[in-house]
């Protein structure tokens, strides 16, 4: 198929790096525009930005040009499909102008994420909440999807197979690591040798969109830690349930679950990697599996009585940012292939 052209706003912060890495090899997607501040505007993109991610920026990268943050511009670049990395605090009204523009927006912020008509989509977990769009007026207008929280984004993929057992309530403890607050994000005075138990809105947004995603509505006992590690977020987790199970029955969910609906470039043929190392899983392999930092890691697995615990590792850039919002844009393309 020809590649669509597609844009990046906020394409200059860690997450529109990483947004721009994905799409600089992807089979669908040409980048066409891409944007961050004003001053940036006329730049090539090696010139202004300081890559961050952990691996070599491509060629084909460095000579991206940043335009202004104009809706004019977009519409000459012939861009429809946009990714929005935008900080939150200007995500929302630029978002809701491209949207009213005509444009398909897959966006990494939590600005619109809880509106009644805009999903919270991970293709593997609730693929159907897709169809949202169309009470935002597609396909004769403009939509906005969102991933979730990148915390959320693992914890949704590793507790969706073990739904039917009957999930009653949820513990979860995050530790996070740096990159998830951005760059320059936490001063290194706070985070070196030390973690911070406290990160704002991260406990609200955990109870809030798991409940939207997954369709459930467990108590939620949530703690979100900082912690100095660069890449990929880890969370403990018990899970109290209804049904009598044995721990080898949840390891065989883990193993069979995949999305057999559709097949996308991003979606890992193993979503859920599960480990027995008594070790396993940790933060240092968050870009491991295929496609890269996709799948979630989970090992630990433990029965108390009435309670399931376990641990994760999801790639809070890729699974749980732009992996997450690039994966989305494949499924609407290929559910919505008769309306583009």
């Amino acid at each position: 198929m020809e590649k669509m052209k597609v844009g990046v706003v906020g394409a200059s912060g860690l997450v529109g790096q990483a947004f721009v890495h994905l799409l600089s090899r992807h089979p669908w997607f040409e980048t066409a525009y891409i944007s961050a501040t004003d001053t940036k505007a006329g730049n090539d993109y090696n010139d202004v930005v300081r890559w961050q991610l952990p691996f070599e920026m491509a060629a084909s990268i460095a000579n991206l040009r940043f335009s202004k943050m104009d809706i004019k511009e977009i519409k000459k670049s012939g861009a429809r499909i946009i990714f929005s990395a935008l900080p939150g605090d200007t995500a929302k009204g630029m978002e809701q102008e491209l949207r009213n523009q005509g444009f398909f927006v897959f966006s990494n912020s939590s600005a619109m994420r809880y509106e009644d008509d805009v999903p919270i989509l991970i293709p593997e977990v609730n693929l159907d909440s897709i169809r949202l769009i169309e009470k935002q007026g597609f396909p004769s207008k403009g939509f906005i999807i969102t991933n979730p929280n990148c915390c959320v984004s693992g914890l949704a993929v590793v507790i969706c197979p073990l739904v039917s057992m009957g999930i009653e309530d949820l513990y979860v403890s995050t530790y996070q690591s740096v990159s998830g607050a951005g760059y320059p994000g936490v001063s290194s005075l706070d985070i070196t040798g030390n973690a911070i138990p406290f990160i704002k809105d991260e406990e609200m947004k955990m109870d809030i969109e798991i409940k939207k995603i997954i369709g459930i509505n467990p108590v939620i006992f949530p703690f979100c830690v900082r912690i100095p590690t660069l890449f990929g977020h880890l969370e403990t987790v018990w899970l109290k349930i209804k049904k009598k199970v044995e721990p080898e029955e949840i390891i065989a969910l883990w193993k069979n679950f995949k999305m057999d609906k559709i097949s996308l470039p991003s979606s890992p043929s193993a979503p859920i990697i599960y480990d027995p190392a008594a070790d396993f899983p940790q933060p240092k392999i968050a870009f491991h599996g295929t496609p890269p930092g996709m799948p979630v890691f989970v090992g630990r697995l433990r029965q108390i009585r009435d309670k399931i615990g376990f641990v994760l590792v999801v790639n809070n850039i890729i699974r749980g940012a732009a992996g997450g919002s690039i994966q989305n844009a494949e499924a609407f393309i290929k559910i919505y292939s008769d309306k583009l």
